[in-house]
């Protein structure tokens, strides 16, 4: 599908139509998917209060971060064979259905089904879009990778308030019955967009998903150590962080109102952490987001008042956030066009893989009598050796540069 252009004033040089469109709408399939896999987060506090037991009520996140694990390496395949935008406007259809299911869930059972659904369609979404946005703007990749970020972001912090709302309004299935309606509206948008847009013919060569990926297994195989683990530890933190500042001593409220800031102080973080990542080594910026995150996670179990904990909540965040941006521009940036959509696709779904137990697991070792502060403390440890040693890998000139 292509459209018009235009040749740039005094420069000859011919100008692509219509991406901004498409990127618009790339950045509000963003809020859209990210809000339906953090909108569970609040909801854990909320099963818990209801009677659901911890590890259950972790497993509805962690439901929807499996889910949107799973499909990654086959969405890898799928686009080898089928145009990026077009698997955007399947996944588009998929996911207001799927908020739909999770809108009427009569019990926890069907909800944990629901968030698993709801995960899916954000694998495809993220496996179809990074590539797609990096090749819309191949000149500002770290930048455009952050505003699509940003997007997500923003999904994040508001997600805690309206389903709150939804849950003051009598159901916090109003949240999920809103997502519905609006994933339908925007792939209409959506499709309109690409109707008018000149798209990138990047990736048309990249037709072998497993020989991508051994052709570029050092690559994603660092993309991997790098995101999986602290990605691990920071969705268990945010899972629980309410559950955990209650610990702490600090009521419902309070707590819900600082999981708020915390996520908004991670909007600015994706659009500067692009930038850096235009502008420096992506492997130091990365390993100093590594180094800043073991900090700051330390301090986390340390202090008690409500004003340190925001202080620390918020520094938190804006490094934690910086990872995610950074290590997309590593990967789309270094990765040939051939190889590209492949080789994320295996880099993503082993990295989601990881992820996806973070929320279970701190509920596990909660039940099975670990402090929260503890859990929290040993993540900390473990995220510093793998900074050591990738530091260590890449003085030695070990690591792909990306350069």
């Amino acid at each position: 599908m292509s459209g018009s252009t235009a040749e740039a004033a005094g420069t000859g040089r011919t100008v692509p139509r219509g991406r901004a469109g498409v990127f618009v709408s790339i950045c509000a399939f963003s809020f859209l998917v990210n809000f339906g896999r953090i909108a569970f987060a609040p909801l854990v506090d909320y099963f818990i209060r209801s009677g659901v037991s911890p590890a259950t009520a972790g497993l509805a996140a962690t439901a929807v971060w499996v889910g949107s694990a799973l499909p990654r390496l086959p969405t890898g395949y799928l686009l080898t064979k089928v145009a990026r935008h077009r698997v955007l406007v399947g996944m588009g259809l998929f996911l207001a259905g799927a908020a739909g299911f999770t809108a009427f869930s009569p019990d926890i059972r069907v909800t944990v089904a629901g968030a698993l659904l709801v995960g899916l369609a954000s694998g495809v979404f993220f496996i179809a879009a990074n590539p797609l946005v990096s090749e819309l703007y191949p000149e500002r990749v770290g930048l455009a990778v952050g505003l699509r970020g940003m997007s997500s972001q923003i999904a994040a912090v508001t997600a805690p308030f309206l389903v709150s709302l939804a849950i003051g309004l009598g159901s916090w299935r109003l949240s999920f019955r809103a997502l519905a309606v609006l994933a339908l509206a925007l792939t209409v948008a959506f499709v309109f967009a690409l109707r008018r847009a000149d798209l990138p013919e990047a990736g048309v060569d990249d037709r072998d998903l497993l020989g991508a990926i051994r052709a570029q297994w050092r690559l994603v195989a660092a993309g991997v150590v790098f995101v999986g683990f602290s990605g691990f530890v920071w969705q268990g933190v945010f899972n629980f962080y309410v559950t955990y500042l209650g610990a702490k001593g600090i009521a419902s409220g309070p707590a819900n109102t600082l999981l708020t800031v915390t996520f908004a102080a991670g909007v600015p973080s994706f659009v500067v952490a692009g930038r850096l990542a235009d502008r420096f080594s992506y492997l130091s910026v990365l390993l100093g987001i590594l180094g800043g995150f073991v900090v700051t996670l330390l301090a986390f179990t340390l202090v008690t008042s409500w004003v340190a904990v925001a202080a620390v909540s918020i520094v938190m965040s804006l490094i934690v956030h910086g990872l995610f941006p950074v290590a997309d521009a590593y990967l789309l940036d270094s990765l040939p066009d051939e190889n590209r959509a492949s080789a994320y696709s295996g880099y993503s779904a082993v990295m989601m893989l990881m992820q996806a137990p973070g929320s279970v697991a701190v509920g596990a070792l909660a039940e099975f009598g670990l402090t929260y502060s503890g859990v929290f403390r040993g993540y900390a440890v473990g995220v510093g050796i793998i900074t050591v040693a990738m530091a260590a890998l890449a003085r030695d000139g070990q690591l792909p540069t990306g350069e």
